[in-house]
């Protein structure tokens, strides 16, 4: 009985290490995919006013 409990035990830790790897390893991911989109769009952002400069005609009410 107390071998059935020390394995059950080890198997629930072993699942929590697994899952938690799993998951962290999705949010570690997903940080640095909106990182590297944010930077993406800051540098289309800042090449967007740079390149328009004054070529944009004003609607005049």
């Amino acid at each position: 009985m107390f071998w059935k409990i020390v394995g059950g035990l080890l198997l629930a830790w072993l699942a929590f290490m697994v899952i938690g790897s799993v998951v962290g390893f999705l949010v570690q991911a997903v940080f640095w995919i909106a990182v590297i989109g944010g930077v993406a769009f800051l540098g289309a952002a800042a090449y967007g006013a740079i390149k328009g400069g004054g070529d944009k005609k004003q609607i005049r009410s």
